[in-house]
């Protein structure tokens, strides 16, 4: 498919890599729309390709921005989760409704925001364990694999302990790095690259480089409690938007 001769194409491309910039830049979470968004003219998993090697060229600016900013422990407990679920994706990705995972994450990201407002206030910071991070991030693994939408897992888990901005910030960044480093083998195995979505990855990079300062200059302006209230308000609206995106793909098909 001529993927740069479609209009249509460039112009959600553009909306989408502006998206996945921003949220490489530092806003977690604004880049599970881009997936979606591609998947409305594509299959979502050559949408996810074609995404891919944009996502790895901004991870590379951002692990550098952020290389002091992380938290080591929860990489460690994460990352083991998220090989898990790489590869449980991998394996039933001809299986498993892509629709239906966005229903799934959407009601969780939904649930979460709405008991972080209307639930219980919590008064000090919720304390990580292993067995909840190690389940997180197969969810984030295995919903990133098929959709790009790792974000709302990997949240639903980690902002409630409430870490510093910028270690939160420079924990996302490492941790979906290397997920998206682990992608490249079952993706290569689903015969999901090709010159056509290799070309067109390499022509949307631009727009996504300047996207990704932009949203790494925005978060260093941000304040610490209002970063937290705007990525509160992201995880709802984008978890609604994987519910609209699951029930809309499942009424057409």
């Amino acid at each position: 498919m001529p993927f740069l001769a479609d209009p249509l194409f460039l112009t959600l491309a553009v909306i989408a890599v502006t998206a996945l910039g921003l949220s490489k830049g530092g806003f977690a979470g604004v880049g599970v729309v881009s997936t979606p968004l591609l998947a409305t003219i594509l299959p979502p998993l050559q949408a996810a390709a074609i995404l891919l090697p944009i996502l790895i060229v901004q991870d590379l600016i951002s692990v550098w921005v952020y290389r002091r900013d992380w938290s080591a422990w929860h990489l460690k407990v994460m990352l083991p989760g998220a090989l898990v679920g790489i590869a449980i994706a991998w394996a039933l990705a001809t299986v498993v409704s892509d629709a239906m995972v966005r229903l799934v994450i959407g009601a969780i990201g939904v649930s979460f925001a709405l008991n972080a407002w209307l639930g219980r206030p919590q008064t000090e910071p919720k304390k990580p364990s292993v067995p909840g991070g190690l389940f997180w991030g197969v969810v984030a693994g295995f919903t990133s694999t098929l959709s790009q939408a790792g974000g709302p897992p990997f949240q639903v888990y980690v902002l409630p302990q409430r870490l510093p901005k910028l270690t939160l910030v420079g924990t996302y960044t490492i941790y979906f790095a290397a997920i998206n480093l682990f992608k490249i083998g079952p993706y290569m195995s689903l015969g999901q690259f090709s010159a056509a979505t290799l070309t067109a990855s390499a022509a949307l990079l631009p727009v996504a480089i300047v996207a990704n300062f932009a949203g790494i200059w925005l978060v260093r302006r941000t304040p610490t409690g209002l970063f937290y209230q705007i990525a509160y308000v992201l995880v709802f609206l984008i978890s609604l938007e994987l519910i609209r995106s699951g029930v809309t793909t499942l009424i057409k098909g």
